[in-house]
């Protein structure tokens, strides 16, 4: 086959390559959106190296030629140098210097259970340039689908955070459960799912829906009810789940650091305020009395949605007094009566729905329409 190019942002496009072999001109479903290409090489990112975004030559190692080309570009970042710019801040510097040398080596491969949508992270949704060098820095992908569930997860990358209720809202104070303040550092990334698993994703697995909200309403059409969060399910039953997917739930301290995404304050918007929750969650002054479809309220800075209100979020700790000591990889007490569940739900005031607030007596058994889960995942 004959193929000709088209020179774009300092890159040679090729107009008949097809590098996923969906019978797709690739560089089609980058200008219509099908493909993402966050780099700007004319190459889908679900097609580029492992080392993306340090592996700047795709040659499937990062080495001294790919130090060459950052060098080469160091300073403001312009078409011909995008690429060179890891971290997506807009210049190319010792931040991207830090990426390239903490993969330095050969490509290590995709999570075999994992169907990759987007090795680089997005900057237009990871916003935090030491996040998105945290994630470049794992050699890991930023954006993946669980393969036997089709959940898609985004990557948290390793690092250390003040948990606990660090400032108090204007409307509220902290509170006992909430107590005191205490760093934790997370040795290892983790995925996370991007959204609540739905009702229509638990039905594919378990067959049969619990869930209370299982109707259209004013706020919520007929076919958008399957991607309301599914709820009803007992920490016991969730497991069930979990044990058929080969999925976990996440600690409580990687919970509140994926819903933190590198803040202190009460929201994970940044803010105090307890009047700018309504733009981050579902809770009792918008929901209507009902759940909602997930996604439809802002991302963190990691890409999270719904972390905040919708449903209370299962997750794997046994719920316990705080110790004020630094902790590394904590998992919670040995035993205990109740599970902790976080982010509040669509029933909730705001000082449940905020990122350091903690149930305080959902027991593994009963439960309500008010508590769902989120799933998590080992590289």
């Amino acid at each position: 086959m004959v193929t000709c190019g088209n020179q774009v942002r300092g890159f040679i496009i090729e107009w008949s390559a097809d590098c996923n072999s969906d019978g797709i001109v690739d560089y089609g479903q980058i200008l219509d959106g099908t493909l993402t290409d966050v780099n700007a090489d004319g190459i889908p990112d679900v097609c580029q190296a492992p080392c993306v975004p340090a592996d700047l030559n795709n040659d499937r190692s990062v080495d001294g030629a790919d130090l060459g080309v950052l060098l080469s570009a160091w300073g403001p970042a312009g078409p011909e140098s995008a690429r060179a710019d890891i971290n997506g801040n807009g210049i190319v510097d010792g931040a991207d210097l830090g990426v390239l040398l903490a993969n330095w080596g050969a490509c290590g491969e995709a999570p075999p259970w994992a169907t990759v949508v987007q090795w680089q992270p997005d900057p237009a949704v990871v916003t935090d340039d030491q996040l998105r060098s945290a994630i470049a820095a794992t050699g890991l992908p930023w954006r993946v689908r669980d393969a036997g569930t089709q959940i898609e997860m985004l990557l948290v990358p390793p690092g250390t955070f003040q948990m606990g209720c660090i400032f108090e809202s204007i409307d509220w104070s902290c509170f006992s459960w909430e107590l005191p303040v205490h760093q934790v550092t997370l040795t290892n990334a983790f995925y996370l799912g991007r959204y609540e698993v739905t009702q229509e994703q638990w039905l594919a697995r378990m067959g049969s829906n619990p869930s209370g909200f299982q109707w259209p309403s004013a706020q919520v059409p007929i076919d958008q009810v399957p991607r309301r969060p599914v709820e009803q399910v007992s920490w016991t039953l969730v497991e069930g789940y979990l044990r058929a997917t080969g999925l976990r739930l996440p600690t409580e301290a990687e919970w509140e650091y994926a819903c933190r995404a590198g803040t202190q304050t009460p929201f994970h918007n940044g803010s105090t305020d307890d009047d700018t929750l309504g733009t981050l969650a579902w809770y009792w002054f918008n929901s209507g009395g009902q759940t909602h479809p997930v996604g439809g309220k802002l991302a963190n800075a990691l890409g999270f949605h719904d972390m905040l209100g919708n449903v209370f979020e299962w997750t794997n700790d046994w719920l316990g007094s705080y110790s004020g000591a630094a902790q590394t990889n904590p998992s919670g007490p040995a035993s205990g009566t109740y599970r902790a569940t976080r982010g509040g739900c669509w029933n909730d005031f705001s000082l449940w729905v905020r990122s350091s607030s903690r149930s305080y007596g959902v027991a593994p058994a009963p439960t309500g329409d008010r508590v769902g889960f989120r799933v998590a995942r080992n590289p």
